[in-house]
Order: C-alpha cells, then sequence, then structure tokens
C-alpha cells in the first residue's frame, strides 16, 4: 500500500508542477491553458495523441491544450489524490469501469447537457450507458476492445476443423468440442486460458450465454446471483482444463502476452485475447507464422460480450469545461477518433468512424474486429458499488481455484453469492 501511495503522490506532484506555468485559473495573459492526461503508451498511439493535441494547438490560439503523460499502471490512485488535492488534470483518459467511484464522489463533470449532437448521436446508446452513472454522464466513450480467438491458422487448417466466422461462429459447446480435436495429449492443446486475472474475462464473456450475475432491483439495490447462464462460460474453461486435459493448466496464472511464446512455438492451436494484442503478435511472431482472428464462442445472447471503452472525462473543478468538452469533440471527429483506433489497435466507439476502409481491411484481421463491434455492451459490473471489493477479495481467489479444479461449481456458487452479497451489502446501506 505504501509503494502504491508513493506512486500516486508522486504522480500527482508531477502533475501539479506541470500546471504551473499559467495562472490558478488556468489561463495565461487571458490564453486558456487546458491539461489532458492522456494514459496513451503504445508509441504509436502516444503519437497519435500527441500530434491531434498539436494540431488543436495550431488550430485555437487561445485555447492550448497541454499533454500529460499518465500510466494505467497507477491511474486510480494518482487521480484519487489529484482530485482531492485540487490539482485534477482539466480533461482525463481513463476506462468506464474506474469512473463510478469518481462520478458518485462528484469529482467528474456531468457532461450530458455539454456534449454536441454531433459526438451524442455518432456513439450509439449502448456504448454511452458504460459511462452512464445515475442520471449524469461523466465520460465519453470512445475506444473498445472484444475479447477474440487468436488462432494458429495453419494448425487449425491441417485439423479440418470448421472455421467459425462473426455471421457463423463456434457454440460454447462446438468450442469445447473443437479444442478437445486440436490437442494431441502429449503438451499440444487446442486452448490457452490466460486467467491471471479471470473475474473480466468471464463476466464479459458469459453476456453470450445470458449471464448477468449482478441483478438491480426495483429499489436500486444489486444482489448477485449464480444462475445456469452464469455457469455456460466458466463450466467450458474449468472442463477443458481438468476433464478434457485440452487447455494448458499452467497459463491459468498467465496474462495474456506470457502465453505468446508457447503459442508462437506451437504449443497451443488459440489463445483468447483482447483484440489489440494483434500489435504483439505482428511485432513478435517469427518469421512465416501464419495466424488468424476468430470471435469468441456465441451462445443464447449471439456475439454479445461485455467491455469497459476507455473514456474522456472532464474535472468538476476546471473552470473550462465548455472548452475541455469542445477538445474532446475534435480529438473524437470521426477521422481522428479512427487515428486513435489505429494507434492502439482498438475499435472506436463512433459509428463513423467505424465505416472506414482502414478499419475494414483483411490485412490484420481488421474486419472480423469491426463485425463484432455491434454486439459490444456495457460491462456487467462497472456501475455496482463493491465491485472492486467483491472482484479481489471474493470472486478472483473463487473462480481461480475453480479453474484449477481445486473446488466445484456448487463451492463456486456459494462464494460468490453468500460472501459476495454480503460485500455488497455493506455499500448498500
Amino acid at each position: 500500500m505504501r509503494a502504491r501511495l508513493t506512486v500516486a503522490v508522486t504522480a500527482a506532484l508531477a502533475l501539479l508542477l506541470s500546471g504551473c506555468s499559467g495562472d490558478s485559473d488556468g489561463s495565461d495573459d487571458g490564453r486558456i491553458t487546458l491539461r489532458f492526461q492522456s494514459l496513451a503508451w503504445q508509441k504509436e498511439s502516444v503519437d497519435a495523441n500527441k500530434e491531434l493535441v498539436a494540431e488543436w494547438n495550431a488550430a485555437h490560439p487561445d485555447v492550448k491544450v497541454e499533454y500529460v503523460q499518465g500510466s494505467w499502471d497507477s491511474v486510480h490512485d494518482q487521480l484519487l489524490t489529484s482530485f482531492e488535492g485540487g490539482e485534477a488534470p482539466d480533461i482525463i483518459h481513463d476506462a468506464s469501469d474506474d469512473l463510478a467511484d469518481f462520478a458518485y464522489g462528484g469529482y467528474l463533470a456531468d457532461l450530458d447537457e455539454l456534449l454536441p449532437d454531433r459526438l451524442k448521436s455518432d456513439i450509439p446508446e449502448r456504448s454511452w450507458r458504460t459511462t452512464t452513472f445515475g442520471d449524469g454522464v461523466y465520460g465519453v466513450p470512445f475506444l473498445q476492445e472484444p475479447r477474440v480467438l487468436i488462432a494458429n491458422a495453419t494448425w487449425l487448417k491441417k485439423s479440418g476443423v470448421r472455421i467459425p466466422t462473426p455471421e457463423k461462429p463456434w457454440s460454447w459447446d462446438e468450442f469445447r468440442t473443437v479444442t478437445k480435436e486440436l490437442s494431441d495429449g502429449k503438451g499440444k492443446y487446442g486452448v490457452a486460458w490466460p486467467l491471471k486475472e479471470p473475474v473480466s474475462a468471464t463476466l464479459n464473456l458469459s453476456l453470450s450465454t445470458g449471464g448477468r450475475m449482478f441483478h438491480r432491483g426495483a429499489d436500486g439495490k444489486v444482489d448477485i446471483r449464480f444462475d445456469e447462464a452464469d455457469a455456460i462460460m466458466p463450466r467450458t474453461v474449468h472442463d477443458q482444463v481438468n476433464v478434457d486435459k485440452s487447455a494448458s493448466s499452467t497459463t491459468l496464472g498467465m496474462g495474456g502476452s506470457d502465453t505468446l511464446p508457447g503459442f508462437f512455438g506451437g504449443k497451443y492451436a488459440m489463445v483468447p485475447l483482447g483484440f489489440s494484442y494483434r500489435q504483439q503478435i505482428v511485432q513478435q511472431a517469427p518469421e512465416g507464422f501464419d495466424w488468424q482472428v476468430l470471435p469468441a464462442p456465441a451462445g443464447a445472447e449471439g456475439l454479445a460480450q461485455g467491455v469497459s471503452p476507455q473514456t474522456l472525462s472532464v474535472s468538476e473543478d476546471t473552470e473550462h469545461k465548455k472548452e475541455a468538452v469542445e477538445f474532446i469533440d475534435f480529438l473524437l471527429q470521426p477521422k481522428n477518433m479512427v487515428r486513435l483506433a489505429r494507434g492502439d489497435w482498438m475499435l472506436p466507439t463512433g459509428e463513423q468512424a467505424l465505416k472506414d476502409p482502414a478499419l475494414r481491411t483483411k490485412k490484420n484481421d481488421w474486419a472480423v474486429g469491426t463485425a463484432l463491434a455491434e454486439d459490444l455492451r456495457s460491462a456487467p459490473a462497472q456501475s455496482v458499488r463493491g465491485y472492486a471489493e467483491w472482484k479481489d477479495k471474493v470472486a478472483t481467489p473463487a473462480l481461480q481455484e475453480y479453474y484449477s479444479g481445486a473446488i466445484d461449481l456448487d463451492e463456486l456458487r456459494k462464494r460468490l453469492v453468500k460472501d459476495g452479497n454480503l460485500v455488497l451489502k455493506r455499500y448498500q446501506r
């Protein structure tokens, strides 16, 4: 904890120092200066963000935007420190599943009446729901990432299995059958599940089967249920690992990047990963390695899956909300949203940007991802108070034990529901 606080305080001080060039109201001789904290980290993405900031500044001499580099690793604690110290950036890059506490805590501006109609109509309602808390809209969702299957194309072709498409995906039952066919029982597996952090993957992929787990009543309170629809995805993974031996048990404690050497080395036919991992694969795959993107398995709700888009928010404390929203509107013009999406190898939320030919090419399977965009939904738990504690203290250890075979489905259900509802009740008194 001490290390996290040190990082947070250091980051907040950096923001404080970066904002000292202007007067206390964020202006200098009548010129407004807005600080934009970006969490871009890949070179292509950082370059795209900095180029757009420079283009804005060239066209708007009276409103200067200052680029401030943030980090995904420490953003929550750093923002909390800067909010409480009155030194938050004016424009904040984050993710929708990190906004609830800041929105309910009064740190973020309600953008509902500030956003231009163009932006409101270009981003679909299903995406706006990810940043709506209570009656307010506290961020603009602009980049999103479906979970997909990255497959060894040569392996699949030789096996003769049916190759799924967004129009005709595998069901969860067919996916399990295929992974058994692709395994040889001698150290080659049909799939490798990197589930170091299992909760998000489990909840978001379970939307396809109709699983939600979090249910809000008429009184606004949320309770956890673990029904048959919630069990389909986790039971599939459990059985692949412990019954069929078609999934490697050693990857359960890995992050996505950790599985790539084994994938390139021919140990796993498929790895479920976020769509942006394609960039790492392009950069790291050995010469001649043939790979392809496949849609995740589908259930009763088709290809639906939960996402927590990247977002742009405005600090409640800034005196220049109008100008901050104007910059966001510029940053998310369709052609600019495409540049940001390509820089992060993700999908834009904007419908006009999604139509851009650059995002519908066969090269690097952009077209497969774009075809999944309309099935992306708000992650089930991102507006639930107490979710973070439930995830860390209850769901993560329970799912890790279930996937490894240490506990059965009944014990998993008991922990998720009984222990989970005890956690949520403390936040809903």
